[in-house]
């Protein structure tokens, strides 16, 4: 999974996979979910991430133990 935020855009995506998107879907306004032909989620788009998202530029990420 890679994570890139645009401070240009003020964009944070997620994407969960490689490959094209095939459709895209905004489920509430400002975030973006992007399928393959196949419908599985491909990305989540976050628009205006700054406002919506608590300390966009210091993003961390942990992983539960098994």
């Amino acid at each position: 999974m890679n994570v890139t935020y645009d401070p240009k855009s003020d964009t944070l995506v997620f994407e969960l996979k490689p490959g094209p998107v095939a459709e895209s879907d905004e489920h509430k306004p400002g975030i973006i979910f992007d399928y393959d032909a196949a419908g599985h989620i491909v990305s989540i788009e976050i628009l205006d991430a700054s406002r919506n998202v608590a300390e966009v530029k210091n993003l961390r990420f942990h992983i539960a133990a098994e």
